[in-house]
């Protein structure tokens, strides 16, 4: 049985449109095959910030076994064991002030780190977790653009990069933009997104033999009830 977390960074919860295509996403994966679903909810459980305990203790366990990750590392150490034992990674997030949100930038800080997902090399830094397909979702309740009419996306790029640190490279990116401008904006943003799910799971290798074939994704919620969102 595959394993997929889920990781989502919406402070709107349910009402988040990134996060239900992410669990829009992950549920037609579902109908093509039995899943173990882990979700990793960072509004929720904000991953604590580095101080200079861990800074040093990590530094410190760079060249040590990993069982040694104890006291300030213990919660890192399961952030990464979370991530190593996933066949599939799903990131939901909302844009905050041009890039990630604080608590997504905290799960970062947690499992980026020398010695267990990356080391370095004369060549630079070299990424110690198995590649593996991540879907990165993005939601922006204005226009996104680098032609001065949209905001500029620093998350994307940021996120491309800290994750190939690791070593995952195979990353897949919907960005949902203009979120809060209108039901016209939230029927495009729907579009995409159905049109996006269905390309990821053609990208998949055909389902185990008597798994039960993809249907139409399901919408990402109650037209009435997406009018009224926060956002992303």
């Amino acid at each position: 049985m595959k394993t997929v977390l889920h990781v989502s960074a919406s402070p709107n919860g349910e009402a988040s449109t990134s996060r239900a295509t992410g669990a829009a996403l992950i549920e037609r994966m579902r109908q093509r095959e039995t899943l173990r679903v882990v979700e990793r909810d960072l509004a929720r459980r904000p991953p604590p910030l580095v101080d200079g305990a861990f800074a040093h203790a990590s530094l410190a366990a760079e060249f040590t076994d990993a069982v040694s990750d104890t006291g300030v590392l213990a919660f890192s150490a399961s952030l990464i064991a979370e991530l190593r034992a996933a066949d599939r990674i799903v990131i939901s997030t909302p844009m905050h002030n041009f890039t990630v949100p604080a608590t997504l930038k905290a799960w970062i800080d947690q499992i980026l780190r020398p010695g267990r997902t990356f080391a370095r090399t004369p060549e630079g830094k070299k990424g110690m977790l198995p590649d593996r397909p991540v879907y990165l979702i993005v939601g922006s309740g204005g226009p996104l653009g680098d032609d001065g009419k949209g905001q500029p996306d620093f998350l994307t790029p940021y996120l491309r990069h800290a994750l190939a640190t690791a070593g995952l490279h195979d990353l897949s990116v919907l960005r949902l933009d203009n979120l809060r401008r209108g039901p016209a904006c939230l029927e495009r943003a729907q579009a995409l997104a159905d049109a996006w799910i269905a390309q990821q799971i053609a990208a998949l290798s055909p389902p185990p033999r008597g798994s039960s074939a993809p249907i139409e994704a399901p919408a990402l919620a109650p037209r009435q009830d997406r009018l009224n969102r926060e956002a992303l």
